[in-house]
């Protein structure tokens, strides 16, 4: 990302090794089980990410109707570290541009994980939006970027939590 990229992390203690953790949020299926933006309505193929390059199609749910994205890992370390950039899976959602359908929309998700003892991690969700366009972008599409930071870091509180949840069941 540029030197113009706004970062919004979140980190909360788990009480769950890296390794169990990580597996969790490299399975796409799984995502919906830890989205806090209410958003996600699942995987399209199910298989566990295995490295840079992989793809993934999640699909969401936002105003009032349902669409595609495509996300590309552009970071994996096990166990450590694993981002995706989204583009649009769909037309609609590439703004009516069939040429934009599958082009990253120029933002990234992602997660770091960092062993605090031997049964425990702190897990920094970070989400990077890129270039000012991007957040007004956001804005205009009525999108998580509302008030600054607050509900995209609503939504990673929230996520954080529930991924809490699940990994240690």
């Amino acid at each position: 990302m540029t030197e113009e990229s706004k970062l919004v992390e979140a980190s909360r203690r788990i009480e769950a090794p890296a390794g169990l953790i990580f597996e969790i949020l490299a399975n796409p299926q799984r995502h919906m089980d830890f989205d806090g933006s209410d958003m996600l309505r699942g995987g399209v193929f199910n298989r566990p990410i295995s490295g840079v390059g992989d793809t993934f199609t999640m699909k969401m749910y936002r105003l009032g109707r349902d669409y595609l994205m495509l996300n590309s890992v552009v970071e994996f370390e096990p166990d450590r570290r694993i981002a995706w950039e989204p583009a649009p899976g769909d037309v609609p959602t590439a703004g009516g541009d069939p040429s934009k359908v599958g082009i990253p929309a120029g933002y990234r998700w992602g997660y770091i994980l960092t062993p605090d003892g031997d049964d425990a991690t702190v897990v920094t969700e970070v989400f990077d939006c890129g270039p000012e366009e991007n957040r007004q972008h956001l804005l205009r599409e009525g999108g998580r970027w509302i008030n600054g930071t607050n509900s995209v870091l609503e939504s990673m509180t929230s996520s954080l939590e529930r991924l809490e949840k699940i990994s240690t069941e």
